[in-house]
């Protein structure tokens, strides 16, 4: 018998495989949490995530014991308390502070991290660093409490009661409380110019917001008509807004509240604004282009986003310490320096100017950042990506004649079965990922494979039979087949921001030419991130080449994408916006009957609603169904092995951890933990 070696590329994509597989092996298949408790637990357990399953209870988890003067802080807030400028470390911290442990040990304090970005419009990458929130995972994907202390739900998932953790400050060193809570829910979730739409977390049903009520100055209780057992799991991230809004400070900025309306109209005047409601969304409240904004994260900015090296310092007043109580984060400062190009960045890498990344980095560089190692002094560590190469196709389009050419089942299973998944993957991307459609990944305990392998065979015969039952048989003399009311031929453009020369642009030219050969021209153009995001905003896109994401934990950020409400993968954001905001000026009502409604109509009424793990996802696989039936986007290949270069020294980060928006990217193991062996090798 012949024996069979496994080539450099196999290697590669087993190893990043086996990684994550053994991650996904020691939590036991996560078909569903563990049973949860009768009555609340002596101490914090963990609560298994990934079924999405709402915990009863949790209790706070003991602080380390520790006499008055014996938490410890790093070296350069402890000069500032010497000269008298910040009360001491006892006095900053929670009564009973959040215990956060590196995945590889005790930490050093000190130093910087340094990071790359590519402008304002890319702010995810600073912001992922601090915005995790009440709940965080373990490596295992299970819920632990972090800013809360403790919570409790009602039996049948209506009720939520939130202990925050007395004494937590914001940066500016004011005490959090429920008082921050009432600010933002009278002042903002319930002012229609902040909030036109009710977020989905925060509401019963379109019309009715969730009652908030302070019990006491750390006890919040929010209630709802309807069950609401994913309330913790909402809020996992986005810990820069919602209800942890610093009350004091905001309320300075709002027409409600303010005591000098004159200097806010002044300064709407100053920074180019057209609203008041657009100066306080879109500035005051956002730390990174106004960092007298006070935080809760580990790091605050010094500065606005829009310099070219955005700093962001340790937080003296973070809310939580390690078991040996060492107040975090360990790490000083973080800074973010601005790149023009993948070129730029590139070269920073490979020169050793980057300490820790995986944002803006691409497998089809893996060869590149492998060889730059010993020259950069340090690794490239594998995990798995939860991002899916695909095209959305706008079904809320604009354009009458691809409108009716996009509704057209036939139509876009026609395009799919003309797309050679097999020589994307070998000619772009080495043969390193998989011909799927966008779905939930393997590791997810909502995985479906009949919705990964819908319509992914190539078959550019049974494409071409099916654009002719659709009714598009007629074509012009170079072969485009014209639209129904002889109007011209099929064409539109194919949006997104994977630049010239990258992977990414590269694969959406293949297929492009694939839907040539079934008589569709479809052309893809470049835009800038900040022009992308204004098209799909006013729906004014025709489709475009963005993927998708969210498919560990599908569940947990609403399955936004599946749902269709999360339109900057824009399959259909005109409809998307109805279901959010009906009085935006570019909502869509969707067509009677239209299968959109059956989606939003199962996650409204089954999904939201739902105690029983079990029952949550078998009621989201009624969504897939309809998902490998409609074909809602175009998938192309996913569980992509993605690399993350990690300076030598820099410690707290293992591979094989899951990529994926949900749970932070490489921000997972929580960044206040990550630490260097050598901290005075690494100042700014």
């Amino acid at each position: 018998m012949k024996q069979r070696t496994i080539s450099r590329r196999e290697f590669l994509r087993l190893s990043a495989l086996g990684a994550i597989g053994a991650a996904a092996g020691r939590r036991g298949g996560q078909s569903k949490p563990a049973p949860a408790p009768e009555a609340p637990p002596a101490a914090a357990e963990p609560t298994a995530a990934p079924a999405a399953a709402a915990p009863e209870a949790v209790k706070a988890t003991e602080a380390p014991a520790a006499a008055a003067g014996k938490y410890r802080e790093a070296p350069m807030l402890a000069d500032l308390v010497q000269a008298g400028k910040l009360p001491p470390v006892d006095e900053r911290l929670p009564i009973n502070p959040a215990i956060m442990e590196s995945y590889e040990g005790i930490g050093n304090y000190g130093g910087n991290w340094r990071r790359g970005f590519s402008g304002v419009s890319d702010r995810w990458g600073p912001t992922k660093l601090v915005d995790r929130n009440w709940a965080w995972f373990d490596k295992n994907l299970n819920l632990q409490p972090r800013l809360m202390e403790s919570w409790q739900v009602s039996d049948d998932g209506r009720e939520w009661t939130i202990k925050l953790r007395e004494g937590t400050k914001w940066s500016d060193g004011s005490e959090f409380t429920t008082d921050d809570f009432a600010f933002w829910y009278d002042h903002e979730l319930l002012n229609k110019k902040i909030t036109p739409g009710l977020p989905t977390v925060w509401r019963s049903d379109a019309a009715t917001p969730v009652e908030f009520s302070a019990v006491d100055k750390y006890t919040a209780k929010f209630t709802f008509t309807k069950p609401k057992p994913m309330l913790i799991y909402y809020n996992t991230r986005g810990g820069t807004g919602g209800p942890m809004t610093p009350s004091k400070y905001m309320m300075q900025f709002h027409e409600d509240t303010t005591t000098d309306k004159a200097a806010i109209d002044a300064e709407i005047k100053e920074r180019g604004y057209d609203s008041w409601e657009r100066y306080y969304v879109d500035y005051k409240s956002m730390w990174h282009l106004n960092p007298n904004k006070p935080v809760l994260g580990p790091w605050l900015g010094k500065g606005e986003l829009s310099t070219e090296l955005f700093v962001m310092e340790r937080n003296p007043y973070f809310f939580a310490v390690d078991p040996e109580g060492k107040q975090l984060p360990y790490i000083d400062t973080v800074t973010h320096r601005l790149f023009e190009s993948p070129e730029v960045l590139n070269l920073w890498l490979t020169n050793g100017e980057i300490d820790m990344q995986y944002r803006h980095l691409s497998l089809a560089n893996l060869a590149l950042y492998k060889s730059g190692e010993e020259k950069g002094d340090y690794t490239t560590k594998l995990s798995i990506n939860a991002g899916h190469v695909a095209m959305q196709v706008n079904h809320s389009c604009k354009n009458p004649q691809l409108n009716e050419l996009f509704n057209n089942l036939k139509v876009r299973q026609a395009m799919s079965a003309a797309i050679n998944r097999e020589e994307v993957n070998e000619l772009v991307f080495n043969g390193m990922l998989k011909p799927r459609q966008y779905s939930p990944l393997p590791m997810s305990p909502q995985y479906y494979e009949k919705a990964e392998k819908s319509w992914i065979e190539y078959d550019p015969d049974l494409a071409n039979q099916l654009m002719d039952e659709a009714g598009y048989t007629e074509k012009d003399a170079q072969g485009f087949r014209l639209f129904k009311d002889g109007s011209g031929p099929i064409s539109f453009i194919i949006e997104g921001t994977d630049q010239t020369g990258t992977p990414t642009e590269d694969a959406v030219l293949l297929v492009s030419g694939y839907l040539k050969k079934i008589g569709i021209n479809a052309a893809y153009k470049y835009s800038e991130r900040a022009l992308y995001t204004q098209h799909y905003e006013a729906n004014e896109i025709e489709a475009a080449w963005w993927g998708g994401d969210r498919t560990v934990l599908p569940l947990v950020p609403e399955a936004i994408i599946f749902r269709g409400v999360g339109i900057d993968r824009p399959w259909c954001p005109g409809w998307g916006l109805f279901y959010t905001d009906p009085t935006n000026p570019a909502a869509i009502e969707p067509p009677a009957g239209h299968w959109i409604w059956d989606i939003w109509k199962i996650w409204d009424d089954e999904i939201v609603v739902e105690v029983d793990p079990d029952k949550q996802t078998a009621a989201f696989k009624k969504i897939l169904d309809i998902w490998a039936e409609q074909l809602p986007m175009i998938g192309i290949l996913g569980e992509q092995p993605t690399p993350t270069v990690v300076k030598n020294g820099f410690m707290g980060y293992p591979a094989g951890m899951p990529n994926d928006d949900t749970t932070g990217d490489e921000q997972f193991c929580q960044s206040e933990t990550y630490y260097w062996d050598d901290p005075s090798k690494h100042t700014m």
